[in-house]
């Protein structure tokens, strides 16, 4: 099956109530754990690249033909997007595009609210007539993703009414609203604007993104999927696992050497973790 964008997974996630995971790739074994575990739960997926991951697994090029031969190697039957995560400008987003990449997210959030839209629209507009989906932000998302680290003290909840200008006048396909999740770990209890994503939804009508999905809890992730959140970014707790299994297998071998021998179980850890996300966002079966 060829790449495609998210616009028609997530259409059919709000409607089914369900969320795609978005998982992000680091290296090899990332890209191999999500595939098959994507594949063995039946489930669409969406392969989240980073700039700063790109760029330490050869570039945007390389990133694309290795999902595309594993794709065939394993012969994936589900729907796969690889996404460009947090893009940093319209040059980045264009060049993720013409290296393949079927969906971009471009992150203007840092920007006063016309910037951001001005800056939005110039991606849609190119990324819509090479049926690219666009994902959008508005408010600041504390933690730290790839380089830009966002303090608690700056992050900041979207307005409603600046969603529905932003989502109403640049077309975008999917819209990230920041309503108190995080990048990385959470400090505490995840604190999550309900009642405002719920207005949010009702406004922009058009599926929305969490970011963060690392540590939030089930019954909080079940209850933002209600609201219309049809996609779940999770990162941080594919790392930690996988960190955690290396670890593991050489305090247990201190003499090992072979890359594989303790990649290899960090693989199977990561396809686990991605299986268990898949499952309890209610994709599986869902391709």
């Amino acid at each position: 099956m060829p790449l495609v964008s998210m616009t028609d997974m997530l259409n059919k996630a709000v409607e089914g109530k369900y969320a795609v995971g978005q998982f992000n790739l680091n290296n090899l074994e990332f890209t191999q754990a999500i595939l098959q575990a994507a594949e063995e739960e039946k489930s669409p997926v969406i392969l989240g690249v980073s700039e700063g991951a790109a760029r330490y697994m050869g570039g945007f090029k390389l990133v694309v033909a290795i999902v595309q031969a594993l794709m065939e190697e394993y012969k994936i039957t589900v729907p796969v997007a690889i996404h460009l995560d947090h893009g940093s400008s319209f040059e980045k987003c264009v060049e993720a595009i013409h290296a393949g990449f079927t969906s971009v997210m471009i992150d203007g959030s840092h920007y006063p609210l016309e910037e951001n839209i001005s800056l939005t629209k110039r991606v849609v507009d190119v990324a819509h007539a090479l049926g690219v989906s666009v994902e959008a932000e508005l408010g600041r998302i504390g933690g730290q993703e790839d380089d830009l680290i966002v303090q608690d003290a700056e992050a900041a909840y979207a307005i409603p009414a600046e969603c529905d200008k932003l989502v109403r006048e640049t077309g975008v396909d999917c819209f990230a609203p920041a309503l108190g999740s995080v990048h990385g770990p959470y400090k505490g209890e995840p604190n999550l604007g309900f009642d405002r994503m719920e207005e949010v939804m009702k406004l922009t009508g058009v599926p929305l993104v969490l970011h963060g999905g690392t540590g939030i809890p089930t019954k909080d992730i079940q209850r933002a999927i209600s609201l219309g959140t049809a996609k779940i970014n999770v990162n941080t707790e594919n790392q930690i696992a996988s960190a955690k299994t290396v670890r593991e297998v050489l305090d247990a071998k201190p003499d090992l050497y072979d890359p594989r021998k303790y990649l290899g179980p960090a693989r199977d850890t990561i396809k686990e973790t991605v299986k268990g996300k898949m499952r309890e966002f209610g994709s599986s079966n869902k391709a």
